[in-house]
């Protein structure tokens, strides 16, 4: 990581580096520092010990939800009636809740990927960030009265289990089933969940459910209680990377679950799922481009002090080519991520879903691209060292072993490719209708 008193290049976005940017405001320029600092106290010192051994300690989270650290990884805007409710009215800094924005949840998630590990700020982030959206944006007034409060403050746990062993980006093809009981109180859930991120810790799981017949239609979505739970049985997977975000196999044998434990309407679960996952896919590749940026920048530090043949790595003509590629791929990617989520503190949620979901899925195939190319670059750029988990290149080593984890959840690099091209026609066809019928309509105007 880089270490110079003045930023090494690539070490920052350019906003952070001096240069100027339409987007950020004063309030956004606090938040910043806010989160910098905050991460700096609560994750930097110690997040590569406990990647490195696999865990992270069990009071972190309590440390993040007693700064009101937590709520951030929600998407904005945030829910302010129910974070009043529970006592939140303000975010470090001093942040109103009411003012909080998507570009604040870009700077959080970037400081956050600053320890150049998706371990340690994912046994933080992921289950809150993707488990309790459903909930709010789909449960009724009930459902969110039992959990938000709980959830919010982080008193309990929560994570989102979509994955079965199989069925991973073919979310249509979900497996666990969910049978109404004979006295109709209940659904008995029975199936296995896999690479749940955050579910060892979980009191529940957003989960998706097989309540009906085959195909898209016969999915839904329930509250599922995790732990010391009747019929759940959990284990940690070992993973390459990320190892320390608490990756779980999750059992399911005859699982009572209240049928008010229902999130929105039943047969409405593929609908859920996916508009889900637009939130998912941005924050991973915000968070994976600050760990490209952490692996290049690392490696543009090492190669101004390291000789060999006589002079600086630096000095060789083929290494600042290498350079080069990486640092356009990397900054090209973090200006269409800003564009994006300006573009989300502009538009409703229902306009954003339907004109940058495929965006989206565009964005985190290329994230994916570009940390495969960075880490690469970087490992190959230090050399033995970069092939060691000790010493100068553990960090680059460790970015490394992460790509996989970048290019598969959230949705594997080739289907979101193909899903891109899709939603893009989709909507490119629909707006022909739409204007094809403004056209033929008597006395119409032309306009959209």
């Amino acid at each position: 990581m880089a270490t110079s008193r003045i930023p090494v290049p690539f070490s920052e976005p350019p906003w952070l580096m001096g240069l100027p940017s339409p987007y950020y405001n004063d309030s956004h320029r606090a938040w910043q520092k806010t989160c910098r600092a905050l991460v700096d106290e609560l994750l930097m010192p110690e997040a590569g010990d406990w990647e490195r051994g696999g865990d992270v300690p069990e009071n972190l989270y309590g440390k993040f939800a007693a700064a009101n650290f937590l709520v951030p990884n929600l998407s904005a805007p945030l829910p302010v009636k129910w974070l009043k409710k529970s006592g939140i009215h303000e975010l470090p800094g001093g942040l109103k809740v009411e003012d909080f924005d998507y570009l604040h949840t870009l700077i959080y998630v970037d400081e956050m990927a600053r320890t150049g590990s998706l371990g340690p700020s994912g046994a933080i982030t992921t289950g809150i960030a993707f488990g309790v959206p459903p909930i709010l944006k789909f449960g009724s007034e009930a459902l969110q009265e039992r959990f938000l409060p709980d959830l919010l403050t982080g008193r309990k746990r929560i994570c989102i289990a979509i994955t079965e062993p199989g069925a991973g980006s073919d979310v249509s093809n979900i497996a666990t089933t969910a049978v109404r009981s004979k006295d109709g109180k209940n659904f008995i859930v029975n199936g296995t969940k896999k690479w749940i991120t955050n579910g060892l810790w979980s009191d529940y799981a957003s989960m998706a459910v097989r309540t009906g017949g085959p195909g898209p239609s016969g999915l839904s979505m329930l509250v599922v209680p995790l732990l010391n739970t009747p019929g759940v049985s959990m284990r940690r997977i070992k993973v390459g990377g990320q190892t320390s975000a608490g990756t779980t196999f999750i059992e399911l044998d005859d699982v009572q679950v209240p049928v008010s434990n229902l999130i929105g309407t039943e047969g409405q679960g593929m609908k859920y799922v996916m508009q889900n996952f637009n939130h998912e896919r941005l924050t991973i590749c915000v968070s994976v481009n600050r760990i490209s940026r952490v692996a290049l920048s690392s490696a543009f530090e090492y190669c101004l002090k390291r000789e060999a043949f006589g002079k600086t790595l630096m000095e060789q003509p083929v290494v600042r080519h290498r350079l080069a590629k990486c640092g356009a791929e990397l900054e090209a990617h973090w200006a269409w991520i800003e564009n994006f989520v300006y573009m989300m503190t502009k538009l409703s949620t229902s306009d954003a879903n339907a004109e940058l979901g495929g965006l989206t899925a565009l964005a985190k195939a290329q994230a994916g691209r570009v940390v495969e190319l960075c880490a690469n670059t970087a490992v190959l750029l230090y050399g033995g060292n970069g092939y060691t988990r000790s010493g100068q290149g553990e960090l680059v080593e460790r970015i490394l072993r992460e790509v996989p984890g970048a290019r598969i959840p959230g949705g594997s690099e080739d289907v979101m490719l193909d899903l891109a091209i899709r939603q893009l026609v989709k909507n490119f066809q629909r707006k022909n209708r739409e204007l094809d019928a403004q056209l033929e309509r008597p006395g119409g105007s032309s306009k959209l």
